[in-house]
């Protein structure tokens, strides 16, 4: 039976992959962000002839069909095929130089999943299909921190990393400071926040800005890797999208120096959902911003 064969493929995928510890990344979250890009390249296999090559692009086709065993499971994942446009700046330059570019977009926002009642789930097509492709995007995530752990990566330090990260760059961007902004986010993510600085100084003279500490909560909803180069799976970089749930106090002034908005002694509990991106074949690399994403 197709529910028995969906067990089995759950089964075997589990085995294969060898993850322990791994936990689910389905969950709600809002934002107040905005989203960058959607589109990747990835692949589970190790055959070089599946796995797309960046600088000529990819965008993402998932096809689904029904799971009985490991093979087509992992096949359904390898289906990640077409043709796009590499950046300008990537496609005069080499191998090397390359590896210090961003990819440029976001593959595979995170959205909250539709809820579905359970017998639907599980006594129906729909919901057969529908928990098939949710586990494989919950296998992308584990391979992807499987295979960033290998470089040392643990969850305690990344997210010291990234709450740091996260005050940081809204400190900046409260005080408008283009310079240092641009070397903790992608090229495209500072086109997008000095367009936001150059929106919000239109309306505002100046910003205060505090995040409370230590944050409520900060989880990863997704991991995924982007293929560079298609005969070394080892070249890739990793996105991890991240929950933030804080507490922060803001207030603007106008160039009087009246206050025009918020208030800074009031609280207020703010849910972010950011992307982080690294490169992972290059010794000097680090996290930087690459999406910020609404829900």
């Amino acid at each position: 039976m197709a529910y028995r064969g969906l067990l089995q493929g759950a089964r075997s995928l589990q085995r294969a992959t060898q993850l322990h510890g791994y936990s689910s990344f389905i969950g709600s979250s809002r934002s107040y962000s905005r989203v960058i890009s959607s589109g990747c390249i990835f692949s589970l296999s190790n055959e070089s002839q599946n796995a797309p090559l960046l600088p000529h692009g990819s965008a993402i086709s998932l096809h689904s069909s029904e799971i009985t065993s490991l093979p087509m499971i992992l096949n359904s994942v390898r289906s990640l095929s077409t043709q796009v446009k590499a950046p300008a700046q990537a496609r005069h330059m080499g191998a090397l130089q390359v590896s210090m570019l961003s990819p440029g977009f976001v593959y595979e926002p995170y959205a909250v999943p539709e809820a579905i009642p359970f017998w639907k789930r599980w006594f129906t097509r729909s919901g057969w299909k529908r928990t098939k492709d949710d586990l494989i995007l919950e296998l992308k995530s584990a391979y992807a921190i499987a295979k960033l752990r290998k470089t040392g990566y643990t969850k305690k330090q990344f997210y010291q990393e990234a709450i740091e990260s996260y005050k940081q760059i809204n400190s900046l961007l409260a005080h408008g400071d283009k310079k240092s902004l641009r070397k903790l986010v992608t090229e495209k993510m500072y086109s997008t926040l000095k367009n936001d600085i150059k929106q919000r100084e239109s309306m505002w003279s100046t910003v205060f800005w505090e995040m409370m500490e230590p944050a409520m909560k900060i989880r990863t909803l997704r991991a995924r890797l982007i293929g560079v180069d298609k005969n070394d799976m080892d070249k890739v970089f990793v996105q991890l999208t991240l929950e933030f749930l804080t507490k922060q106090k803001f207030e603007a002034y106008d160039s009087k120096g009246i206050v025009v908005a918020g208030d800074k002694d009031k609280e207020i509990l703010v849910r972010d959902i950011w992307v982080f991106e690294k490169c992972l074949f290059h010794s000097g690399s680090r996290w930087r911003l690459c999406g910020k994403l609404v829900q």
